[in-house]
C-alpha cells in the first residue's frame, strides 16, 4: 500500500510474491499490471491549489485522502500488507488499512508499518520488511550496498570547490519546504539546506521567507509530480513578486525535479535522489546520469 514498499520489496528479489498494490505503485513497471487495492479520495488533476485545499477539507472533516478497496485485498488474500504511520497524505495509512482490516477484510494478514521520516528509517525499514517476510539477511545486504553507494556519492561531493545555500521547495502553492530526508541528503551533497529539518516533516513556508533567505539554488520537487507536472506549476513561483531578482534566478541555478519518482519515496532510489542533487549542485564532478529523466534546468 506504499510506492516505497514495493521498491523494498523488489531491490529485495521479493518482487514475484507480490501480489497486490496501491495505485501509486509503478515501479519497477512490472508491478503496473498488479490489482491496484486503492484511490485517491479526491481530485488530484487540479493545480497545486486545488489539490491543498481539497487534502485540507478532508482531514479538517478527519477523512482519509485515500481509500482502500477491502472487497479486493479479501479476495487477493494476502499474508503480510505493508503501509506506513509517517504521513496521512502521502500514502494509504495504517488507520486506513487497519479500518479496513476491521471491517470487511476479515484476514489475518500481518500488517508491516513503516516509519519513513529519515535515512536511518529506510534502513530501519528495509531490515523491518526483511525481517517480517524471512528474509533479514537479504535486508542487512541490501542495507550495505545501498549504503556503500552513498558513501561512494559523498566521498566524490566533498571535492567539490563551493557549497551551495540551497532551498528544497516540496509544494509550490501554498508554499513548503522540504523536511524529512531531504535535508539530510543536500547536506550529503555538499550542499548547505536552508529550509526544514532533518527527520521533521515538510513545514509550510512565506514567500517573503525565501526572498529574505536569497539561496543560491532553488530546487522544485513537488511530491506526486512528475518532471511535465512541476513544469506546469511554476508559475507559483516564477508570477511571484521579486522572482527575477533572486540570486538563483538570475544565476541559473533553478532546477525542477521529477519528486514522485526520485525524491519523494523513501525507499532504495534515494540514493538516485542523492545522484541528482549532486549532478545540480556539482556538475563538474557528477556526470548527468539523471538529467532529463530525473531533473532539467528551468
Amino acid at each position: 500500500m506504499l510506492s516505497s514498499a514495493t521498491e523494498i520489496v523488489h531491490a529485495l528479489g521479493l518482487g514475484a510474491f507480490q501480489i497486490g498494490r496501491s495505485h501509486e505503485c509503478d515501479y519497477p513497471l512490472c508491478v503496473q499490471s498488479l490489482p491496484v487495492c486503492s484511490s485517491p479520495a479526491i481530485a488530484v488533476d487540479g493545480s497545486s491549489a486545488e489539490i491543498d485545499l481539497l487534502v485540507k477539507q478532508r482531514l479538517t472533516n478527519a477523512l482519509s485522502v485515500y481509500d482502500v478497496d477491502s472487497h479486493l485485498i479479501a479476495k487477493l488474500k494476502p499474508t503480510h500488507i505493508i503501509t506506513q504511520t509517517q504521513c496521512k497524505v502521502c500514502a494509504v495509512s495504517l488507520e486506513d488499512v487497519e479500518l479496513a482490516l476491521q471491517e470487511r477484510i476479515g484476514t489475518p494478514a500481518k500488517v508491516i508499518s513503516l516509519e519513513p521520516y529519515a535515512l536511518h528509517d529506510l534502513w530501519a525499514d528495509i531490515l523491518r520488511v526483511g525481517s517480517a517476510l524471512g528474509y533479514a539477511e537479504r535486508a542487512q545486504r541490501l542495507n550495505a550496498e545501498l549504503q556503500n553507494r552513498m558513501s561512494a556519492l559523498a566521498e566524490t561531493a566533498t571535492k567539490a570547490n563551493w557549497r551551495p545555500r540551497v532551498a528544497a521547495i516540496e509544494w509550490l502553492e501554498p508554499l513548503m519546504a522540504a523536511g524529512n530526508w531531504i535535508p539530510e541528503l543536500i547536506g550529503i551533497a555538499f550542499g548547505e539546506n536552508v529550509f526544514g529539518e532533518a527527520g521533521q516533516h515538510s513545514p509550510w513556508m512565506k514567500w517573503d521567507e525565501l526572498v529574505k533567505e536569497d539561496p543560491d539554488i532553488i530546487v522544485a520537487l513537488p511530491c506526486g509530480f512528475d518532471l511535465a507536472r512541476t513544469r506546469k506549476e511554476m508559475h507559483w513561483l516564477t508570477e511571484r513578486s521579486g522572482w527575477a531578482r533572486l540570486k538563483a534566478v538570475r544565476n541559473g541555478q533553478v532546477y525542477l525535479c521529477d519528486g514522485n519518482q526520485y525524491m519523494n519515496r523513501p525507499g532504495p532510489r534515494l540514493v538516485e535522489s542523492l545522484q541528482t542533487f549532486g549532478e545540480m549542485f556539482h556538475p563538474e564532478l557528477f556526470p548527468p546520469v539523471l538529467q532529463g529523466t530525473g531533473w532539467e534546468k528551468h
